[in-house]
């Protein structure tokens, strides 16, 4: 079914100014969410990248972003403890070991997005269906903390949980509109668009990390 206007929400970057692709398509998301049964935190980005750019059928594939050399700093102090060097790649077997072990669940809070520009720039995506995060929330009922990795995704989980935003590297909590009380830390976008190096964006994780005992 196509959808012919835009999720919304008050937080959202209007587009009217921004030259749009002359096709527009709706992508669904390729991938399922990842939940590990006894997860603690739910982290939460807004949508992949296009396939081309893709190294692996996970999230965050793209090789330029610094996810999982982030994870790597804050867990093992090796920024490549996830990364096939060799080969230009993420090691996902390792990955998804490593998340299921430390109770780490992952998905994206676009369910249905349309590409104002043939990137992955947050600020080109409008989101036609947000994730039923009250649906995945459901799986994990161990999960007290979501964790947005960007501005857009921290607007849209606000939204959708009545949690008010916070600033970066901080946090919010509260009772839920589908009543469980958790937390929203607003983490830094490990893309390198984001002009934070590397080492301060695993600072802040770290920190987010160890305030909920999982280091």
């Amino acid at each position: 079914m196509i959808i012919e206007k835009p999720y919304r929400n008050k937080h959202m970057t209007e587009t009217n100014n921004i030259p749009e692709l002359k096709e527009k398509v709706i992508e669904t998301h390729p991938f399922d969410p990842f939940l590990p049964q006894h997860a603690k935190v739910l982290i939460m980005g807004t949508f992949p990248p296009k396939e081309e750019r893709w190294t692996m059928k996970f999230y965050y594939p793209n090789k330029i972003n610094d996810f999982w050399r982030v994870i790597g700093i804050v867990f093992f102090n090796n920024r490549d403890r996830f990364v096939d060097v060799l080969n230009g790649k993420f090691r996902l077997d390792d990955i998804k070991n490593f998340l299921t072990e430390r109770g780490i669940a992952l998905s994206d809070t676009g369910f249905k997005i349309c590409r104002l520009r043939d990137n992955a720039s947050d600020k080109y995506l409008d989101i036609m269906e947000p994730v039923n995060l009250r649906g995945l929330l459901d799986l994990i009922p161990d999960c007290r903390v979501l964790a947005a990795t960007g501005e857009k995704a921290a607007q849209i989980i606000g939204d959708l949980t009545g949690l008010s935003v916070p600033k970066v590297g901080e946090f919010t909590e509260g009772d839920t509109k589908f009543g469980r009380r958790m937390r929203l830390y607003r983490m830094p976008s490990t893309s390198r668009a984001y002009p934070l190096p590397l080492e301060k964006k695993a600072e802040i994780y770290r920190s987010m990390f160890s305030s909920i005992n999982m280091l």
